[in-house]
């Protein structure tokens, strides 16, 4: 592990201390490439306009006019928390604005698998809709698109995944990534995709003359799914992701929230006044995502959608229980994965250039977290493969990969799929999370492949574990208060969490409940408490060490403590963040 700390761009910090922003926030916003207060304003109005999204007119168009003409509409979901938060914000959305009738889809990870497929298509035709609306997929199903069409549906795609090679031909299209948008944030998640689209309908709607400024439908209530999702699909949080996360974290901690998300935070012990993203990350995310993963995300949908309180319990209730189901199959499956992969490593020592490993017993809806777990420990993008689970699909794999920076994952299965021609039968997905499908026969294959593709692409120094952190913190800031405001900001990924480091002294360590380590450290002639979380090993008497700042609470009183991320030299210590 190497740790180096962020470069402080003085300017910036300058900027950002004239506009009264507090010196260690400013240090930490600069250090992220923020140049000026206005991009730390999270008015409503400071939003980006809908209107630069390309295809928005197109689709608010086709959407006011089945309004007006009383027609069915049915959303297809995605099976993830982006998924479900998009069908969410879309069906209260869309019933606010007017629409009669408004029902939703959700596809099976099992037997389904990923996005639009002609199948899906038949079955919300068999649901009497006349419109089939997308959320967080779509972009890539041309033959589920050319199938609705075909049947005579009318089709809205609405996205945020890359393309393929060619497009659907849906009646409208609104994705940021889509060739010729220029609209300046490309990161944003599905659920934002919707909600920007329900913001163009109601100006539309608006100018029909259904409703004026003052009686329009306040769209400002889904902002706590817009927020949960976003954060949830680990999309980069520039500044309009920003916008919306803070927003929608505001109404929260307000107590304006639907029941679903009251329910969930219940569910996980989190308060609502002090609701962050790392609880939307690392609480709610994980319970919804479960039911994708082992059972019916329609569970979290209808956590998400209901108006009745006490079903919203019961539902989050059964979201949790299917968490903690999911937790006991991920460690059974993690052990074995980390066996199989450290099996890899040459001389026992260094891992291969990527890293590949399928078992029969894998379960397909966890192999993406495992995948994600192995990367963090190995640092190689990794991909973990499954048995389908689907009818008359048990020949194939579905694999989910996890990758570190510099190695962009879609475009390597891209590039393996032209090296090795019919190898895979469907692949997708970003820079650092993709998933493909193969034939079991083959898998052998697709482990060359990839590793072959990864020594070409990979150096000395971006196989090299790195950390990025905020250097060294002055004791001035070690208060309980200011600590409090650094948690309610918003963290999150390409805006990372602040971090800091230094040589400390190590006066003393033990381990407690087994697996983690108890530290007390010495801070500029201070004692603090440390934890290390999942890691036993013990420390040398000084060294330098990343940490989190945290507040212990213990029979009323508030302490401050570093947790422990890295220390320079050891490797792990992730933590227990998403467990």
């Amino acid at each position: 592990m190497k740790i180096i700390p962020r470069q402080i761009p003085s300017d910036s910090v300058s900027a950002l201390l004239k506009a009264n922003v507090h010196p260690l926030l400013a240090q930490l916003y600069a250090a992220r490439g923020v140049c000026s207060a206005d991009e730390l304003d999270d008015a409503p109005a400071r939003l980006l306009a809908p209107s630069g999204l390309r295809g928005m007119d197109a689709a608010v168009q086709l959407l006011a006019d089945a309004i007006a003409q009383q027609k069915r509409l049915c959303i297809v979901a995605d099976y993830d928390c982006d998924g479900a938060t998009a069908c969410a914000v879309g069906v209260r959305g869309l019933r606010l604005l007017g629409a009669a009738h408004v029902d939703y889809l959700v596809p099976d990870r099992v037997v389904d698998g990923y996005g639009l497929t002609a199948p899906i298509s038949r079955r919300v035709k068999e649901t009497g809709a006349d419109m089939l609306i997308t959320v967080d997929n779509g972009i890539a199903s041309v033959e589920g698109v050319a199938v609705a069409k075909e049947l005579g549906l009318a089709v809205l795609v609405t996205d945020h995944h890359l393309p393929g090679d060619h497009l659907p031909l849906a009646d409208a299209i609104v994705n940021p990534n889509q060739p010729g948008c220029e609209f300046a944030s490309k990161s944003m998640a599905g659920v934002g995709v919707m909600f920007y689209v329900l913001l163009a309908l109601r100006t539309e709607l608006r100018n029909r003359g259904r409703f004026d400024r003052h009686s329009q439908p306040r769209l400002e209530i889904l902002l706590p799914l817009v927020a949960l999702g976003t954060v949830a699909d680990v999309v980069k949080l520039d500044a309009n992701n920003r916008r919306l996360v803070a927003l929608g974290l505001k109404q929260i901690r307000k107590g304006q929230m639907q029941p679903g998300i009251r329910a969930l935070f219940d569910a996980a012990g989190r308060r609502l006044d002090m609701a962050t993203t790392f609880d939307f990350g690392f609480a709610l995310g994980p319970r919804i995502n479960a039911a994708g993963r082992l059972a019916d995300m329609t569970i979290g949908i209808e956590c998400l959608t209901t108006e009745d309180a006490g079903r919203a319990e019961n539902l989050a209730r059964m979201l949790d229980s299917i968490n903690r189901e999911r937790r006991e199959i991920e460690v059974g499956m993690r052990e074995h994965a980390f066996l199989m992969a450290e099996g890899l490593c040459e001389d026992g020592m260094t891992p291969p250039a990527a890293i590949s490993v399928f078992d029969p017993d894998f379960h397909e809806g966890v192999v993406g977290i495992v995948a994600s777990r192995i990367k963090d420990k190995l640092h190689r993008p990794t991909f973990v493969f499954a048995a389908s689970g689907a009818p008359g699909k048990e020949h194939e794999l579905k694999g989910s990969g996890r990758s570190i920076p510099g190695f962009h994952l879609r475009d390597a299965l891209d590039l393996v799929s032209k090296r090795h021609p019919g190898l895979l039968l469907r692949f997708g997905g970003h820079a650092m999370a993709a998933g493909c499908t193969l034939e079991e026969a083959r898998f052998d294959e697709f482990e060359q492949a990839l590793a072959q593709v990864a020594q070409e692409w990979l150096d000395a120094a971006t196989l090299t574990r790195r950390m990025e952190t905020d250097g060294p913190l002055s004791p001035q800031w070690l208060d309980t208060t200011l600590i409090d405001q650094l948690q309610l900001a918003v963290w999150g990924q390409g805006f990372a969490a602040p971090t800091f480091s230094e040589e400390l002294e190590v006066m003393s360590q033990r381990l407690v409940g087994e697996k983690h380590l108890k530290l007390e450290l010495l801070h500029h002639g201070s004692k603090i408490d440390g934890i290390w979380f999942n890691h036993t090993d013990p420390l040398p008497s000084r060294m330098t060490l990343a940490y989190r700042l945290d507040i212990n609470e213990w029979r009323g009183e508030r302490k401050v403590q570093f947790l422990i991320e890295a220390a320079q030299g050891f490797e792990g210590g992730a933590g227990n963040m998403g467990l």
